[in-house]
């Protein structure tokens, strides 16, 4: 019995991992903000004002955009969201549940750029929509908005903060200020603070209906219990359950990354474009309600959220930005400063906005500082040197190349261990029917 209660406890961790890593980093943008964007209250945005860096330490953070980010309570009404005329530039605004179902998009590919209202709902409410307005009814009461505005460098920020002043949100009809999260009961160990966290938000932000029969499967590990934690005082034997359940859980999901988490690799790469398909439920404005959009095995798309939120939390669906991370070299040896290599693409990758390869550390997924300040290289990366077939050859390495063609196109790497992500925004067919392949990362020294 407690080989079996250990192997639901791990299956409840992959399960509860969103929410908790999720709500987490949203009880740390409103309490200290995160690198260059500052703390900010519920229903208020925070405007970042320049590109990020590696003090933006956030999971896969880009540094390609200019983020906008709210973090949303509509316990007590409706919020009033207002866009500028963004005059044809790309952006976008995602829309992000507490289980980080993504379930709207406003913006270029969306929604166009024309300024336009949004009233945003929470579950069960019923009320008029303002003239003008369009609803997005939020799964959950408290959501996340991430704002990503495209910035073509120092010559380019003045106009993105225009448009950033101008992005509203208020209170529509009489409320309450917002509350935010319900608090964790602190006493509890911290060896099994996770599970009370995951008791408590799951009760305050009930999952899809199809998912509650899973939620149910998990009784015996307390976490429907209502009123004072049963961790507080919890017996020994499910105290231990929980704590090895906790790191079997952990250690299965970081396993399931490395491997590709059940994508298709292609030289290397994980093909993650459907990483963020796991919403099967809430289909608001923007989003693409189609088959090839969704995943019809619901524990395979419980394992798939749980990796996109370790890997990539707040990440995009593929038909609005196109990911795929990379681990290994062509030999299929680990990626690390040590060593130096190229990638070349012929042709570059096709998009309809903008692509980018951006540089990561292990284990976080963080930016790493280097003497360039250069994080990411893609198609507006001012000085690439292309050949003379229009392919374009990057190098990558912890040391600088000292031949010149080679250092215009230098994405530097940590010292040791990391992954480069390559970000496509409004990625064309071709991305998807297999047309383009990504070339392999091939060690040169």
């Amino acid at each position: 019995m407690g080989i079996q209660l250990q192997e639901l406890a791990a299956k409840a961790w992959v399960y509860g991992f969103p929410l908790v890593f999720d709500l987490d980093q949203v009880n740390r943008f409103v309490a200290e903000g995160m690198g260059s964007l500052e703390a900010a209250p519920f229903n208020c945005f925070s405007h970042a004002r320049s590109l990020a860096g590696p003090r933006d330490t956030f999971v896969s953070v880009n540094n390609d955009t200019i983020y906008s980010i709210a973090q949303i309570d509509l316990g007590h009404g409706p919020q009033l969201l207002s866009v500028p005329d963004a005059e044809g530039a790309y952006y976008v605004l995602q829309f992000v549940d507490a289980w980080t179902d993504n379930f709207a998009y406003v913006g270029k590919r969306a929604t166009g750029t024309a300024a336009g209202r949004f009233l945003l709902t929470g579950p069960g409410w019923s009320g008029e929509v303002p003239d003008g307005a369009t609803q997005i009814a939020f799964p959950t009461a408290v959501g996340t908005i991430v704002g990503r505005w495209a910035c073509d460098g120092e010559d380019d920020l003045e106009r993105v903060k225009g448009l950033q002043s101008a992005l509203t949100l208020e209170p529509f009809g009489d409320q309450e200020p917002a509350e935010g999260l319900p608090v964790p009961d602190p006493n509890v160990p911290e060896e099994l603070r996770f599970w009370e966290k995951l008791r408590v938000y799951s009760q305050a932000y009930p999952p899809a209906a199809q998912d509650l029969v899973a939620q149910q499967a998990f009784a015996p590990l307390g976490l429907l219990e209502t009123g004072p934690s049963p961790y507080l005082e919890a017996p020994p034997d499910l105290a231990s359950v929980l704590t090895a359940g906790a790191e079997s859980g952990r250690q299965s999901l970081t396993a399931a990354l490395k491997s590709g988490a059940g994508a298709a690799v292609v030289n290397g790469w994980q093909l993650m474009y459907h990483a963020f398909d796991y919403n099967d439920d809430f289909f608001e404005v923007g989003t693409v309600n189609s088959p090839e959009w969704r995943i019809d095995d619901r524990s395979k798309a419980l394992g798939l959220r749980a990796a996109a939120a370790m890997a990539g939390l707040w990440g995009n669906h593929g038909y609005e930005a196109a990911y795929a991370p990379i681990y290994h070299d062509s030999d299929g040896n680990e990626l690390s400063g040590e060593h130096t290599y190229t990638l070349t693409f012929a042709p570059t990758p096709p998009v309809d906005a903008f692509w980018s390869i951006t540089m990561y550390d292990l284990p976080e997924f963080f930016l790493a500082g280097n003497p360039l300040d250069r994080y990411s290289i893609g198609d507006r990366t001012p000085g690439l040197v292309f050949d003379g077939d229009g392919s374009l050859t990057i190098t990558l390495g912890a040391t600088a190349p000292a031949d010149p063609v080679a250092r215009a196109n230098w994405l530097p790497t940590p010292q040791a261990g990391f992954r480069p992500m390559l970000r496509m925004y409004s990625p064309k067919p071709e991305v998807f029917d297999g047309t383009f392949a990504l070339p392999p990362i091939v060690k040169v020294g």
